[in-house]
């Protein structure tokens, strides 16, 4: 999911991250190495 404009982003266990770009990837598939930001790791899940 992209989200513009954030100033920051907070993760399911209440940690807070700073954002620093306009515009960030946050992941929604929960199997990213980089949570809470997407690291393309969805492109690799086999669809059922």
């Amino acid at each position: 999911m992209l989200i513009r404009g954030a100033a920051t982003v907070q993760d399911e266990d209440g940690v807070v991250h700073p954002v620093e770009r306009p515009v960030v990837a946050v992941c929604r598939c929960g199997k990213s190495s980089r949570l809470p930001w997407c690291d393309s790791t969805h492109k690799l899940i086999p669809r059922g």
